[in-house]
């Protein structure tokens, strides 16, 4: 159900439809935020990327190929890798290599005095599916996502870190991104 809806929208994005934008954005952006968090731990940070992230799938809805993924999947990817962008660009200006979030553990967002307790219910609502998605992977689709997601691993420096080829570490992080989709989108 979840992937029909998605992929109508992207194709409604492609053809300029900002209601279907609005759409996707509603569905989306908690799950993606709570992503975009987890990689740049900084709020104001987390929501101009979760932006920036909706940009490009405004922009780039043509190059999605349903042949290949999920659409969840594919947006997730972009908001992904605008965090690890922007994560790197920061690592550069500092000149220091900071320290890596601890995958294990999915954090809580930050406390913020507007916050209502809706949007702390929300947040929490997020973070459990996600985590809930990851703990249904295999250890060895797991710890390559996380390691990939939450520490901005490429898949080059991931096949050197677990010693895999590179073959073997795109086709467990592909096989557990579609896995985590459909579960995902079941709990959307």
């Amino acid at each position: 159900m979840g992937t029909v809806t998605d992929l109508s929208l992207l194709q409604r994005i492609v053809a300029h439809d900002t209601d279907a934008l609005a759409e996707l954005y509603d569905r989306h952006s908690r799950l993606l935020f709570g992503v975009i968090l987890r990689i740049v731990r900084d709020r104001a940070e987390a929501e101009e990327i979760l932006q920036d992230a909706f940009v490009r799938v405004w922009t780039r809805a043509e190059t999605y190929d349903a042949r290949v993924g999920g659409a969840l999947p594919w947006i997730v990817r972009l908001a992904r890798n605008r965090a690890i962008d922007r994560l790197r660009a920061r690592r550069t200006r500092a000149g220091i290599d900071a320290p890596a979030p601890d995958s294990r553990v999915v954090q809580a967002l930050p406390a913020s005095d507007i916050q209502s307790p809706e949007a702390v219910v929300i947040a929490a609502e997020g973070r459990q599916a996600l985590t809930s998605a990851l703990a249904g992977l295999p250890a060895e689709q797991r710890q390559l996502i996380e390691a990939a997601f939450f520490e901005g691993y490429t898949h080059s420096e991931l096949a050197r870190r677990f010693k895999l080829p590179l073959g073997t570490v795109k086709t467990r992080i592909r096989a557990g991104m579609i896995a985590m989709g459909q579960d995902l989108e079941q709990a959307v």
